[in-house]
């Protein structure tokens, strides 16, 4: 079976939103938002939303529930780490592998709370949000006169977390950068023949040959044109391939693993999915201790970035993982959503938030944009359900 095309027009309207948006604001700034700097700015200023919306899309699939601590213990978790490594002293790697077990801990707790003791999630994960800052600030404040701990020593930290693959000058040609761009273009194209392929021998709904072909050359664009800019603006971030990295695995637990598939099920009907053999407990606590330790490595790439830790670390990024789920079409209800509908959607975020900073406009009218964009998502997510009934 062959999508229509109002049907494949409808399962990209985000898409054509994020275009739309970019040109505007390119419109807006003059063309300076197509400068290759201000493509490295909206990787490396944007990457904790990737990572975040990533554990978010898990704990949304599982009935709309949502981690309003991420933030916070990402303020909480920059504190310690730059604690470690700077103050005590201990080597980067130690220091690293500490911060992941108190993650791992805290996500351990916190799924226990909400799958066994049946505490809501919103409750469970508000008292995190108003707990964890002010443990962060205390730790920062106990240890530093200026209420921040500096990492701009800590090089091989930087390296991985900040630093740049195939690095050169601004304005000149990377061409290892080009390199990996092209074979990634050839990958996704690839990609996007077999699984069409795939789902006409089973008998799925596919899109058309035509379809695949625009979809594939517009995406190998994408990423050639990307990649240009980079190459141009000094290499790769090596937070990039950290975001990549995290969107892969996820894509494929969601899509292509049993246990994504169980997210799923329990989010559409978990009394239905409990009867059918699914340990939904097990479902609500990997979903949550998944959230933590998404949130650990966020926390690498926000103090690797900041290059300090500081008590304002985290503000709102719980919100804009959160509407980049909702704006790139995981359901507020759960049970559906897609990881690359979440891309979408922080990506828009993230040129959102590029495109007012260049156009100095007032970060409270900012969050007003922000919100207001959230509110039409939700509202084209329920008004798309009416109609498809």
């Amino acid at each position: 079976m062959k999508k229509s095309f109002s049907e494949v027009l409808k399962d990209n309207t985000m898409i054509i939103v994020l275009v739309v948006v970019y040109l505007f604001f390119m419109w807006q700034t003059k063309g300076s938002m197509f400068l290759p700097m201000n493509f490295n700015a909206l990787i490396t200023q944007n990457a904790y939303v990737y990572i975040l919306a990533c554990g978010m899309l898990m704990c949304m699939l599982t009935g709309g529930n949502i981690d309003l601590s991420c933030g916070s213990f990402v303020c909480l978790l920059g504190a310690i780490g730059a604690y470690f490594m700077v103050v005590r002293g201990l080597s980067v790697g130690l220091s690293i592998a500490l911060m992941l077990l108190i993650g791992i801990f805290y996500g351990c707790v916190l799924g226990y709370l909400v799958a066994y003791i049946n505490i809501p999630p919103w409750i469970a994960t508000l008292a995190g949000y108003l707990a964890f800052r002010g443990l962060g600030t205390a730790v920062l404040t106990a240890n530093s006169k200026t209420g921040s701990i500096s990492v701009k020593t800590m090089d091989s930290f930087l390296k991985v977390f900040s630093g740049k693959l195939f690095s050169t000058k601004l304005n000149v040609l990377n061409k290892p950068c080009m390199m990996v761009g092209l074979a990634a273009a050839v990958i996704i194209v690839l990609s996007n023949v077999i699984s069409r392929a795939m789902k006409l021998k089973k008998g799925y709904v596919a899109d058309s040959a035509k379809a695949v072909l625009i979809k594939s050359v517009l995406q190998a664009a994408v990423i050639l044109l990307v990649s240009y800019k980079l190459a141009m603006a000094g290499g790769i971030p090596t937070v990039l391939i950290w975001v990549v990295a995290a969107i892969l695995i996820y894509s494929f637990i969601t899509e292509k693993s049993t246990i994504g598939r169980h997210f799923y099920v329990v989010g559409g009907n978990r009394e239905a999915a409990f009867l059918s053999g699914v340990n939904t407990r097990w479902i609500m606590f990997e979903a949550y201790l998944n959230m933590a330790i998404l949130t650990v490595v966020t926390t690498w790439v926000v103090l690797a970035r900041f290059q300090a830790a500081n008590s304002t670390a985290g503000t709102n990024y719980e919100m804009d993982a959160i509407s980049a789920c909702v704006v790139g079409g995981v359901s507020a209800y759960g049970g559906a959503g897609k990881i690359t509908g979440m891309v979408v959607g922080a990506t828009l975020i993230g040129v959102i938030n590029l495109g007012m900073s260049l156009m100095n406009i007032d970060a409270n009218y900012q969050k007003v944009v922000k919100g207001i964009v959230l509110l039409g998502a939700v509202a084209f997510d329920i008004i798309s359900k009416k109609r498809g009934r």
